[in-house]
């Protein structure tokens, strides 16, 4: 029986604005995402049961309809009349609740991987209509790689990759409530917002100083009050050589820029040190996760 594996990349914000709020509730945003080699790995086979069997050999994680690998699968079979079940594994490397889309990037990989299981011959286009329906992020994790994200996060416009350096991703050992974020900024109060504009000029010019010294998120007023280790993290990075660092998302997972792999390692290590019981990661930029994504 043919099986399929995916892999579904997290992301980071390089730049995080929030311009207004709309009737609806939802926020505008104009944000620069970049995919980061971080991922999950999701497998897919058909079952001759007709449902979705979902599992993981973590146990801790939810394999029911609260997982939005469910809930995608779930669309997918309704929109397109699919009868036959299927049965998706994944193993999750993205850290949970840490503002870098990793449940997002996990439907966004339910997509890909149906749409070739059951030959559904789906468009990006067409993915990216269905799966904002169950994420804002989600269009932006079915294309990956660089990218302006306007709207409510829908509307991309593909940016060049940044030039190669090299990540050091920590995330803290809380969990923070996007929700809570977003309805804790106080938009009449900000005083500065990032260089959206001049940080998509940067990455068209291939200028690494250009994007590093442009590190923005506006959400870094909300959540680094509550959690200062925030600031503490950043500062850090800073002081271990980092270009830049800043919070991804709604936080609370901080990353950092090296040119040098080697120092990047380095930090890594004081840094782990210092917080035993954060995650701490190494990685680089993805250029583009849409075909890249199959194994």
């Amino acid at each position: 029986m043919e099986r399929i594996s995916r892999c579904a990349y997290a992301k980071i914000n390089l730049g995080l604005d929030v311009t207004g709020k709309r009737a609806d509730g939802y926020h505008q945003v104009r944000m620069i995402m970049q995919t980061v080699n971080i991922c999950d790995v999701l497998t897919f086979q058909k079952s001759g049961q007709p449902q979705i069997c979902l599992s993981s050999r973590q146990k801790e994680l939810p394999c029911d309809r609260s997982n939005l690998i469910y809930r995608a699968a779930e669309l997918l079979r309704e929109q397109y009349g699919i009868k036959e079940g299927v049965e998706i594994s994944f193993l999750k490397n993205i850290p949970v609740a840490a503002g870098m889309a990793g449940g997002s990037a996990d439907a966004a990989a339910v997509f890909h991987g149906m749409n070739q299981l059951f030959n559904l011959s789906m468009s990006l286009d067409r993915m990216q209509e269905l799966g904002v329906r169950l994420g804002a992020d989600i269009p932006y994790c079915l294309m990956g790689g660089t990218a302006l994200s306007e709207g409510i996060g829908e509307i991309l416009t593909p940016l060049p990759a940044p030039p190669r350096a090299f990540l050091v991703v920590v995330k803290p050992d809380i969990s923070v409530s996007t929700g809570y974020v977003y309805g804790n900024l106080r938009l009449s109060e900000l005083t500065e917002h990032p260089d959206i504009d001049g940080m998509a000029e940067a990455l068209r010019h291939g200028n690494l100083k250009g994007i590093t010294e442009r590190l923005g998120n506006v959400l870094e007023t909300v959540t680094e009050r509550e959690y200062p280790v925030i600031g503490r993290l950043k500062a850090l990075m800073k002081q271990e050589g980092a270009a830049g660092a800043l919070m991804s998302g709604s936080g609370p997972t901080v990353f950092g820029i090296w040119e040098e792999q080697r120092e990047a390692q380095r930090a890594a290590d004081r840094i782990q040190k210092a917080y035993p019981s954060f995650r701490v990661m190494t990685t680089e930029f993805v250029e583009n996760t849409g075909r890249e994504g199959e194994k």
